[in-house]
This record gives C-alpha cells, sequence and structure tokens, in this order.
C-alpha cells in the first residue's frame, strides 16, 4: 500500500516569489488614485462654494437687468443731448465727488453713466454711478458700481461672494485654492476613468456605489475641458499665482499695452479757463473730446476717463468685452483736442489677447447669455460631481459610515526612473502654483507622520521593541 507524504516537515517554509515590479501606467494608478481621493475629500468643500457663487454670479447678469431696469433704460427719444449737457445734469443732482469717467448711452434705449469718485459712503475701490436719459437729461437714479464691466450692487455683492467670500485679500486664498487644485483632480479623475475603459460604460441597469460611479465619471468627461479653462482663467487674476504669470508675460514682452495718459505738446499742463484739471469739462471738453475719438473708429459702447492732473490727457477707450472684442483706446489733448496716442487691441501681444478673452469667457461676458448658460451648466456640473464623490466615500463604508481611505504607500511602486522627474515636475508646479504646493506639502507631511504612527503602533501590538 502506498503511503501519503508527511504534511509536515522540519524545512523552513520556502518564502513566496515576489510580485513583479509594476511599470508605466500600473504603477502610477494608485498614486494618481490616492491623491484623487484625497484631494477630492479635502478641496472639495472649496470648490463647493465657488461652484454655488458662480452659478449665482452667471446668473446675476440676466437678474441685473430686471432689478435695474428703471436706472439702466429710458424711452427711446427723437436726439441724444451732447454728452456735456448730460454730464451737467448729473454734476446738478449730484455735486459731491469729482467725474472719474463717463460712459455715454451705447443704444438707443440705455441711459448714459457718470461715475464719480470720492463720494462719501461710496466703499473702496468702487464709484457712484449716476445714470441720466440721453434725451432729455433727466437723472434716474444713482447706484454704486465696481468693476470694468459695471457691476452695479447686486452683481457686485455676488462677485465678492464668489471671489473672496467677503473677507477682502485675505479671502481671495480660498477661490485660489479652489482653481488651483481643480484641474489637478479634473486631470486625475480623466486618468483613472480612461484606465478602466469607462468612458463609454451606460450608468443604465446599474446601481450602488457603481451607478454614482458612472454618473460621477460620465459627467466628469464631459465636464473636464470646462473645468480645464476655469482653473487656467482663475489663476490668471489670482493673488500669487497671477502675480506670477504677470511677471512671466511681461518678461515674454506680452503684457497688455495700454495707451500714454501723458498730455503732449507745448500746451501740456496749461489747460484752458473752461474747466481745472481732474474736471470733466478741462481744457477742450467732453464733446470735442469724443467727436475726436470718433474720428480714430472708436465706436460704441466707449468709456471718457478726465485728466487727472494739469499735465495728463483724456483718455477715451472701448470697453465691448462681448464679441466681437473692442478694446481699442486714445488720448487726447486736452489743450487742442489732438490725439496724442493710439492703442489698437489687433495690436495687443497674443497672450495679452488670450488672457483678455479668457478672463471675459471666465466672467460670462464674452458672448453674452449662451456664455452665462454654458458657465452655470459647468457650475451644475460641479456640484453634482462632489456630491456624487461623497456618495461613493459613504458607500464605499457601505451606507454606514464613510469608507476607509486609499491605502498608503502608493509612490513606492512607482519606479525611480518615473518618480523623479514626477517629482521634479511637481515641485515646479508648486513654486508657480503656491496654493497647490503648499497644501500638498503639508498634505505629504501629515500623511507621513500618522503613517509612522501606525507603523509603531503596529510593532508595539506584536511586541516589538521601539527603536
Amino acid at each position: 500500500m502506498t503511503t501519503a507524504p508527511s504534511t509536515t516537515t522540519d524545512e523552513a517554509p520556502q518564502p513566496a516569489a515576489p510580485a513583479p515590479p509594476k511599470n508605466g501606467w500600473a504603477s502610477l494608478r494608485p498614486l494618481i488614485l490616492r491623491l484623487h481621493f484625497y484631494a477630492g475629500v479635502l478641496v472639495a468643500p472649496f470648490l463647493l462654494v465657488a461652484a454655488v457663487t458662480g452659478l449665482l454670479y452667471a446668473g446675476s447678469f440676466q437678474a441685473e437687468k430686471l432689478v435695474y431696469d428703471h436706472e439702466l433704460t429710458v424711452p427711446v427719444g427723437e436726439k441724444k443731448l451732447p454728452i456735456s449737457e448730460q454730464v451737467a445734469a448729473a454734476r446738478k443732482a449730484r455735486p459731491e465727488g469729482t467725474v472719474s469717467a463717463v460712459r455715454p448711452s451705447p443704444e438707443a434705449d440705455a441711459t448714459t453713466r457718470v461715475m464719480l469718485s470720492g463720494v462719501p459712503g461710496v466703499g473702496e475701490g468702487h464709484v457712484l454711478a449716476v445714470f441720466v436719459d440721453p434725451y432729455t437729461a433727466q437723472v434716474r437714479g444713482s447706484l454704486e458700481q465696481y468693476g470694468s464691466t459695471g457691476a452695479l450692487p447686486l452683481r457686485t455683492w455676488i462677485d465678492e461672494f464668489h471671489r473672496d467670500l467677503h473677507l477682502g485679500e485675505p479671502g481671495r486664498l480660498y477661490s485660489e485654492l479652489a482653481a488651483s487644485w481643480l484641474w489637478v483632480i479634473s486631470a486625475g479623475g480623466l486618468a483613472l476613468w480612461f484606465s478602466r475603459r469607462r468612458a463609454l460604460r451606460k450608468v443604465r441597469g446599474t446601481k450602488g456605489r457603481r451607478r454614482t460611479l458612472g454618473l460621477h465619471g460620465t459627467v466628469g468627461v464631459w465636464a473636464a475641458i470646462g473645468f480645464f479653462f476655469l482653473s487656467a482663467t482663475g489663476l490668471t487674476w489670482s493673488a500669487y499665482a497671477g502675480a506670477t504669470i504677470d511677471e512671466l508675460r511681461t518678461s515674454l514682452g506680452q503684457a497688455t499695452p495700454s495707451v500714454s495718459a501723458a498730455a503732449g505738446g507745448e500746451h501740456a499742463g496749461h489747460g484752458s479757463a473752461a474747466g481745472q484739471a481732474g474736471d470733466a469739462a478741462h481744457g477742450v471738453g467732453l464733446d470735442k473730446v469724443l467727436s475726436a475719438a470718433r474720428a480714430e473708429g472708436l465706436g460704441d459702447p466707449v468709456e471718457i476717463v478726465p485728466p487727472a492732473d494739469a499735465n495728463s490727457a483724456y483718455v477715451v477707450k472701448q470697453v465691448q468685452r462681448g464679441w466681437p472684442t473692442k478694446q481699442d483706446a486714445v488720448a487726447i489733448d486736452p489743450a487742442d483736442g489732438r490725439v496724442t496716442d493710439v492703442v489698437r487691441f489687433a495690436e495687443y501681444p497674443v497672450l495679452a489677447k488670450l488672457t483678455r478673452w479668457g478672463i471675459d469667457l471666465h466672467t460670462g461676458v464674452l458672448f453674452g447669455l449662451a456664455n452665462q448658460i454654458a458657465l452655470m451648466l459647468l457650475a451644475a456640473s460641479l456640484i453634482l460631481l462632489i456630491v456624487w464623490g461623497y456618495r461613493m466615500w459613504w458607500q464605499r463604508g457601505r451606507g454606514t459610515s464613510f469608507g476607509r481611505p486609499i491605502p498608503r504607500g502608493a509612490w513606492q511602486q512607482v519606479p525611480p526612473q518615473i518618480l523623479v522627474p514626477l517629482l521634479a515636475g511637481i515641485a515646479v508646479l508648486g513654486y508657480f502654483l503656491p496654493l497647490f504646493g503648499i497644501p500638498l506639502a503639508a498634505f505629504l507631511a501629515v500623511d507621513i507622520l500618522l503613517g509612522e504612527i501606525a507603523h509603531r503602533r503596529g510593532r508595539r501590538s506584536y511586541g516589538t521593541p521601539v527603536a
């Protein structure tokens, strides 16, 4: 009879063969998954605030037209009065402050805006806009105004809430943090989605976490390009990354040009008895200045800025941010109405044009209502993605608690030939985007510390002395 071999042996068990090292995407995927997970969990609250306030801001343009219809529109008359008479009517109604700019009525049914600075009770960086009927010179009201797009109180409040939560300069850190991480989270989500070949997978017929993941991924793929755009354009006027971008553009000769406001000629500094420097009636006056600008091809809408002092010129600039963009500007000598400098938008450097268009598209003015609807859809998509993301985390814990985090040590699976260039690239990005680099460094420090604590506790539980 054959005897079966014994199942016991005095020989030591042979160690299992080591797993083959991962290369390429297989080594990077766990790292990207961990980054996407933690960035989504920790940065999502900031993104949610930015998305909700951005949604409100995109809708504020149309709301503004309804709320301030009396100030913004007038019945169409036969002939518009000279701009100087309209400004005089505004100054009679509101003599306080000084005229900082005038926007003549750009359309047949639109009022003229006379902007006054230094008015008591008006916030810093804001002006008081006086609205004048261009046909009768009747003042239809006055409202506080902010920014180059002429935002009135409703839109201004939402704009400042979106930008800095009404906390001033410190509050801008929240929006820059959101913009610095939005593209990172979007890129990570795209990489994970396409790596699993789920881009074309149907959501219908699935349930639970799989369904939530399908919805999250599908909407994220379609909205990703919009998120990249919002992130890039949002950073262009942020506090820290924006300053770096401006310096880079200047060093490349791509800064936005501006018209010289210095009055030229032998009459510079003398002006006219018609008014004093800084007054809208200074020198040749508004009517001749506007005529000179029209002769240079500056069509509506335009803004006239009076001379700041006796050595300055009038500046007339187009302020149409919609398509096609009109941003030409001229300087006009107040002594004789002669054009002393001209800047054409067509001659802007490429990066200056792209920056202008990018900001206007981000703020919803480049393509008007269609632009604003697209922004609202993007904001709604981001809100849904955040909600689905947190729901997946909950479902990962089987509906009883938030799910466990992604395991540590993902970076150890990345080969050195990939890890070293990756770390170098992240360091460069962190320099140019400090609110990406600093939070990432803080996260890594905390993660390493928690990992070390967990490791030491594990050694104690097995009775191993801790060095």
